[in-house]
């Protein structure tokens, strides 16, 4: 639309005459985003991207859709038939208009109104889990059929089921899917990063847009994957993941640009095709037809005119290059022909939420394989959010651009900056960070929380006043801001034991509840705070005089995936201020001088443990049960 109508002189003469035009960023204003586009899923029974509102001066819309063309194609209104039509109803019709408008916004707020308070079951959990295995796509992994989303929660999610049940087939199901959309064109596989999702069922043609979050996520997964599996492969792509964000997506100051788009030169994917001619003046002759043969790059060629380099006729034991081999060499020499191409334009607008969950993952990344320049991007970027993004008053803001900080941070900002901060808490066990996830969800609730009807609004109670305030709950591109609160809560509830943070989580589950048990699958995130809340968790403590003390004892535990587990670490530093958050460890003393692990289930506790063998057996004894 941008193209073929607002840049026409013809459409913009129109929308100046009649109307004030206002275009929205959903990036910076995903309020306006999240309230409009309820109203188009009301008024036309879909939604979607570009969101076209025509409303009254009271912010009240009687118009909704998506894409309008210029003109009358594809069987949809164009813009110069559909202007002056509205422009007609309003000056002739404006009763009409007005009563459209009522009826909707009054749909809307009845839509959000309390409902029957029930128990949470696990039968919820079963549900989704089952959903997920339905539409599990056997050949080409992924669910449902094309365009795939990677939506890594789901994944997520279902990895936390495998580990509570032991459901082998569970884990098929996503190891399968991780495999296929590395395989598949939607990686980069020449410069590497996830892109935003496949236009087919095989994952092999991309909308070539790169966005922060999928990468963050997808990071979250892979690293989980390879916790649980231990195939090398899940490791190197996380790595690779990495590279391609420290590299192409990292500011000067240390904060994580948003998106890269999927055109150069107005051709959507131009940059990032080949022809087996274009190689081979880059390898030549010898070198070309293996690297062609490896990425399936062919004379016809797999989108427009080139060939997206992927790995599905490669065989698996073929897909992880040697850093010396002649494949991953003629792979840089290939990268460095491609920089010298037109770039697609990058969005380095940095956004809190989306720097948040980077920096959780890097976090997340540096704790399991052991990388410090990780934990040290992650740091960088926390300081960054600090620096930028934190007003003078404390309020978190949500976006930063040459040198300008706008907008008040949404409950997605202030949620996953708290879970942020629980990743760099389990990658440093410096306790401040725990301090600091309190402090933002205490903020978060008095900003965001609904006092009578439970749950926490998008947008904060200081914040401009919009049509309405609604509670997203759908885990959709990204998980919601309510379903992450949860799993703050309950994560905060399991390291402090604190009632605090437990009547809280429960008030959040009875809010949404009966909404999850309509659709289950379409709330991975918040199921996942639901299985933290209704299976058997762990509660870790590692005491000992000196963090360097406890160093083995930390590795057996961070080398095992323990997603229903909470650790802290007790030292003679830290542990008056730990005992005062988190009572129960305050008899938790190192035994016999040694570092000792406290290792308690649903805090039941059994034997203090100061062997790293013992506590070894102990996991991988855990491992192997079946959870009822």
């Amino acid at each position: 639309m941008e193209h073929e109508s607002f840049e026409d002189e013809q459409v913009a003469a129109l929308l100046n005459e009649y109307f004030v035009a206002i275009k929205v960023d959903r990036e910076e204003r995903p309020d306006i985003d999240q309230i409009y586009m309820g109203v188009c899923q009301a008024m036309t029974g879909q939604g979607g991207w570009p969101l076209t509102i025509v409303m009254t001066p009271d912010k009240g819309p009687f118009f909704a859709g998506t894409y309008f063309p210029k003109e009358r194609r594809y069987g949809r209104a164009g813009l110069l038939d559909l202007l002056p039509r509205l422009f007609e109803i309003w000056t002739k019709e404006r009763d009409k208009a007005e009563e459209i408008s009522a009826n909707i916004v009054a749909e809307l707020n009845k839509s959000s109104a309390a409902k029957e308070q029930k128990e949470p079951a696990r039968t919820v959990i079963d549900r989704a889990k089952k959903h997920f295995v339905r539409s599990f796509d056997e050949r080409n992994g992924g669910f449902g059929q094309a365009p795939k989303f990677p939506s890594p929660h789901n994944l997520l999610f279902l990895l936390r089921y495998y580990a509570i049940k032991r459901e082998k087939r569970v884990l098929d199901i996503v190891t399968i899917t991780l495999d296929h959309m590395y395989a598949g064109g939607i990686w980069d596989h020449i410069g590497y990063g996830f892109s935003r999702y496949s236009t087919d069922d095989s994952w092999l043609v991309p909308h070539f847009e790169k966005m922060l979050y999928d990468n963050a996520m997808l990071a979250h997964s892979y690293l989980e994957a390879y916790q649980i599996t231990g195939e090398s492969l899940y490791s190197q792509i996380a790595r690779q993941i990495f590279t391609y964000v420290v590299r192409d997506m990292t500011s000067p100051d240390g904060g994580f640009y948003s998106a890269q788009d999927a055109d150069s030169e107005g051709i959507e994917g131009k940059f990032y095709v080949f022809s087996p001619r274009e190689i081979e003046t880059v390898l030549g002759r010898e070198h070309a037809q293996s690297f062609c043969q490896h990425f399936a790059i062919t004379a016809q060629g797999n989108f427009e005119e080139g060939s997206i380099p992927n790995l599905l006729t490669t065989q698996k034991s073929e897909w992880l290059l040697d850093p010396s081999s002649f494949l991953e060499r003629d792979r840089q020499r290939v990268f460095a022909y491609r920089k010298q191409r037109v770039h697609p334009h990058k969005d380095d607008k940095i956004l809190t939420s989306w720097n948040a969950l980077m920096i959780g993952a890097l976090a997340k990344g540096a704790r399991i394989l052991k990388e410090e320049q990780w934990l040290k991007m992650a740091l960088q970027a926390r300081a960054f959010i600090k620096r930028h993004l934190v007003r003078d008053d404390g309020r978190l803001m949500a976006r930063y651009r040459d040198g300008e900080t706008k907008h008040l941070g949404y409950l997605e900002d202030y949620a996953y900056l708290a879970w942020a901060d629980l990743e760099l808490y389990a990658a440093t066990f410096d306790y401040s960070y725990i301090q600091q996830a309190m402090l933002i969800m205490r903020e978060a609730k008095r900003l965001f929380y609904d006092e009578k009807q439970g749950g926490f609004y998008f947008y904060g109670s200081d914040g401009e006043t919009l049509l309405m305030r609604p509670k997203e709950l759908y885990d959709g591109a990204l998980p919601s801001g309510n379903s992450v609160v949860l799993y703050v809560l309950e994560k905060l509830s399991l390291l402090t034991g604190s009632e605090e943070w437990g009547k809280l989580a429960l008030q959040q589950i009875h809010a949404f509840y009966d909404q999850v048990e309509e659709y289950p699958s379409g709330y991975a995130q918040f199921l996942m705070g639901l299985q933290l809340h209704l299976d058997p968790s762990q509660e870790i403590v590692v005491a000992a005089h000196m963090a360097i003390e406890a160093t083995k004892l930390l590795d057996v535990i961070g080398n095992a995936y323990l997603p229903q587990s909470v650790i802290l670490l007790r030292t003679d530093e830290n542990h008056e201020t730990i005992a005062q958050d988190c009572t129960y460890t305050i008899d938790q003393e190192p035994q016999n001088h040694r570092p000792t692990v406290y290792f308690c289930e649903s805090f039941a506790c059994k034997t203090p443990i100061v062997d790293p063998d013992e506590l070894r057996n102990l996991i991988m004894q855990m491992a192997v049960e079946k959870r009822p």
